[in-house]
């Protein structure tokens, strides 16, 4: 039996309808639908969302458990949005928010130059808070995978390195200092 997929899915202020292998949900911040394999069954009780497969074998078990955590995601997000901060940590270094794009100060020689991707623009389903002092970024999103996906690739502009610890990283993310030079 899938652990995960045991699990029912609560409906917090969603509207979900069931047609056949399609699951329809409506919250306030988006609507979308999610298809089901046809291994698997969904049935609402009590304002929660139960799915179970048709067949217990070792493939309609990995199904159920991605199907649930799927589904339970684009839920989660339709009723209350996902959100991840990043921190910018060095002397100089910040982000600038205008419009749909952030600009980068990142300890680059030259604007536009090579590895200097000083514009980053932002996909439409994506929001960004920078705060005053421009190094504490807080992205917001109803879906889970595009908001992991734009915060590693801001991530990847500049990672933070061991020695001095500068760089973009995400705000619970510990980087392990390493030693610099020993003198003779």
């Amino acid at each position: 039996m899938s652990k995960i997929g045991k699990k029912p899915i609560p409906l917090e202020g969603v509207k979900v309808e069931i047609k056949g292998q399609e699951v329809h949900y409506t919250g306030k911040r988006s609507s979308g639908v999610h298809e089901l394999d046809p291994l698997l069954v969904v049935e609402v009780k009590d304002n929660n969302l139960y799915i179970t497969p048709v067949v217990n074998t070792n493939n309609s078990r990995r199904v159920w458990g991605l199907h649930r955590a799927l589904l339970s995601n684009k839920i989660v997000g339709a009723h209350t949005g996902f959100k991840k901060q990043l921190r910018i940590v060095g002397l100089g270094y910040k982000a600038v928010a205008t419009g749909s794009k952030i600009q980068f100060s990142l300890g680059y020689s030259h604007k536009g130059g090579y590895k200097d991707k000083s514009d980053f623009e932002l996909p439409q389903d994506v929001t960004i808070e920078i705060d005053k002092s421009g190094q504490m970024l807080t992205f917001e999103s109803f879906n889970k995978d595009l908001l992991g996906q734009v915060c590693s690739d801001v991530r990847a502009l500049r990672p933070p390195e061991p020695y001095k610890g500068t760089g973009i990283q995400y705000v619970t993310e510990t980087i392990i200092r390493k030693a610099g030079k020993a003198k003779s």
